[in-house]
């Protein structure tokens, strides 16, 4: 429930949800970093000057008379205690302490000195946090009584009152530019995401404005890249409802069209059989109504199966393609016997798979044999022929029928279109059956002329794959 509630919020709300605290932590690592770089800074600053009245103290020390003397420049300790801002403390002293002046307590430093190299450190003096420089550097004459070198070291340590005010100053500044960015930031980036989003606008008002039967494509122009697809899957979609409004459309038009005959035909015959007294011409009647019916019925039969066809979704499986024609083939053993038809079957030399739903290619199979055995002479022949085609299958049905005119062979396959030399009664809706079906499973349908252009050769090529499924021309 709660990503369903995050998803649901407006694009402009969820992108400011996700920015706005990602800018709230860059802000406060620039402000971090500000703070450690104004410190250094502060530290840099304050240490050079820390270093000069180390130096001018140093200046001041003198062993001429061999002792550790110290003229202190009191008008610099004040000058530099100003500066400062706070207070300031000294200490001169023999390394191995025998001579200490000043603030005896002062810290000494963190690690060992190095002669000629200030070292700068934090401590805590008197419970204040000061700044203390150490210097030392070796005493030229030494003392009097020393057998070697002997150094000095000289410490000035200042209270951080000055150093902190500088850090302060640059993060506020830092700070106050940081804020004003982020309100900039915040303001273009309200004002980008209102631009950007305007196509949206226009897209939702152009669909509101549709009306219920428009399903036209989404126009794709003016649409960002990134909402393209989205545009696209709805065009498909669609695309999807108006063929699937269009067959139903036609499914319609064609069933007040192909039954109103009929029917109009069965009533007359029913009036006729009615008014009929006489015994022998009311059975043929009857027969004649009998007739008309049994086609009747195959018509609306076909006509369903046909609407079918091209409305239900197709759940491809793998099919054994050459079982499905030796079943087929040999439920129709009977049907062709009866009207001595030779119904034959050339399987190839191997199996053949392909992806398809059973029910409907098998019904595509018994279309074929249907019209084939119909319109196919006594005496004549019916074979079922299964081949492989690099990677597609073919199914073909031969029959040594009357064929369709060369002249026509475009046409056919068209709902309701018959070819113009045949008289039996039809519906011209079983190639147009066969073809549906072909088609919805990625395949081809073509007609063409038997051997010796004689009869019809219907062929169906299919995508092999294999027993699990996978494609084979893929």
């Amino acid at each position: 429930m709660k990503a369903l509630s995050r998803y649901s919020m407006s694009v402009r709300r969820t992108l400011l949800m996700v920015l706005l605290p990602g800018l709230m932590l860059v802000v406060v690592g620039e402000l971090w970093l500000s703070w450690r770089t104004a410190h250094d800074a502060a530290n840099a600053a304050f240490d050079r000057s820390l270093l000069g009245a180390i130096k001018s103290l140093d200046s001041n020390i003198s062993t001429a008379s061999g002792g550790l003397g110290v003229e202190l420049p009191y008008r610099m300790l004040e000058f530099f205690e100003l500066t400062a801002n706070g207070r300031v403390y000294y200490r001169v002293s023999t390394e191995d302490g025998l001579v200490d002046i000043g603030s005896t307590d002062l810290p000494a430093a963190t690690s060992h000195l190095v002669t000629g190299q200030p070292q700068f450190n934090d401590a805590v003096y008197y419970a204040e946090p000061v700044r203390v420089g150490s210097y030392a550097r070796l005493l030229d004459p030494p003392l009097a009584g020393s057998t070697g070198p002997q150094r000095v070291v000289i410490q000035i340590a200042e209270t951080l009152e000055s150093r902190q005010s500088f850090t302060q100053a640059l993060v506020l500044q830092s700070l106050a530019r940081d804020i004003l960015l982020t309100v900039v930031a915040t303001t273009l980036l309200v004002l980008a995401m209102g631009w950007a989003l305007r196509p949206l606008a226009r897209l939702r008002r152009e669909v509101l404005s549709r009306g219920e039967r428009d399903l036209t494509p989404i126009s794709t122009g003016g649409i960002p890249a990134d909402v393209g697809p989205l545009v696209e899957a709805i065009n498909f979609h669609i695309a999807r409802n108006r063929q699937q409004t269009e067959s139903h459309r036609r499914f319609v038009d064609d069933a007040s069209h192909q039954l109103r005959t009929p029917l109009a035909t069965l009533a007359t015959q029913v009036g006729f059989a009615v008014r009929e007294k006489d015994p022998i011409e009311q059975g043929k009647a009857l027969a004649a109504i009998k007739l008309q019916l049994d086609e009747t019925v195959r018509q609306t039969n076909q006509m369903l199966s046909l609407a079918r066809t091209d409305s239900t979704e197709i759940a491809p499986e793998p099919v054994n393609l050459t079982d499905l024609a030796q079943k087929v083939t040999r439920q129709w053993w009977s049907e062709a016997r009866a009207k001595g038809v030779d119904l034959g079957l050339e399987p190839g030399d191997e199996r053949l798979f392909v992806m398809a739903q059973p029910a409907i290619l098998t019904e595509a199979l018994v279309n074929l044999l249907h019209n084939a055995i119909r319109y196919t002479p006594k005496g004549g022949f019916v074979t079922v022929q299964l081949a492989k085609l690099k990677h597609q299958a073919t199914l073909t049905v031969v029959d040594t029928g009357p064929g369709i005119p060369a002249a026509e062979l475009a046409r056919a396959g068209e709902r309701f279109f018959r070819g113009s030399n045949v008289n039996l009664p039809g519906t011209g809706l079983g190639l147009a059956i066969v073809k549906s079906i072909t088609e919805r499973h990625g395949g081809e349908f073509r007609l063409g002329a038997g051997p010796s252009d004689i009869g019809l050769c219907a062929t169906m090529t299919l995508p092999l794959c294999d027993g699990a499924g996978v494609r084979t021309d893929l």
